[in-house]
């Protein structure tokens, strides 16, 4: 029987690494720990660029207008803009009895929860610890320390009522006689 010619085993040699060496070399400990030394620096890399861009947070302005007067009825608490902006629009005259509408904020004074309108009950309740308020947003029962804030209100130049939540009015330092915090329903 011949011998097989022994330049087609010099044409191995000569091709260079054959699969059994590659898959060695593949495995190799020196070759895997600067592989994954490699990938590891790339995630870095790709979390340091991530970081230099700020993350940004689109909230709607703080001034906007919620239309005129006579959307919003005496004795009526309106939660039209409870969901997108965190208020609720109240027309009342049981605020030491003047017609008002002003702008109460949905944030419980307790701990910042948002209480709900019960218009059957005729308050406002706070769904985490149970504090009351009244339709004017004095607190009558649980823990809340102190009443509901009011945020600015006032007639807008085109006969149309503007909230400003940038402005906050607190009943217990007296800020709710300011003229900033209401409309006055009868001339509105």
């Amino acid at each position: 029987m011949p011998l097989k010619p022994p330049a087609a085993k010099d044409k191995k040699a000569a091709a260079g690494v054959d699969r059994r060496s590659f898959v060695a070399l593949c495995f190799d400990p020196l070759v895997l720990a600067f592989g994954f030394m490699a990938v590891t620096s790339q995630v870095w890399v790709l979390a340091l660029a991530r970081f230099m861009f700020p993350n940004v947070l689109v909230e709607p302005p703080t001034a906007f207008k919620i239309g005129p007067a006579s959307d919003y009825p005496l004795g009526g608490v309106s939660t039209k803009w409870l969901a997108a902006r965190g208020v609720w629009i109240v027309h009342t005259d049981q605020y030491k009895g003047r017609n008002l509408i002003y702008a109460l904020a949905s944030v419980c004074t307790h701990l910042g929860c948002t209480p709900n309108w019960l218009e059957g009950e005729q308050k406002y309740k706070c769904p985490c610890h149970g504090s009351g308020f009244y339709v004017n947003g004095i607190n009558f029962e649980g823990p809340a320390p102190r009443p509901l804030e009011r945020v600015g209100l006032k007639l807008a130049a085109d006969g149309q009522l503007e909230v400003d939540k940038s402005v906050k009015f607190q009943e217990e330092m007296g800020q709710w006689e300011d003229s900033n915090s209401f409309v006055d329903g009868s001339l509105a």
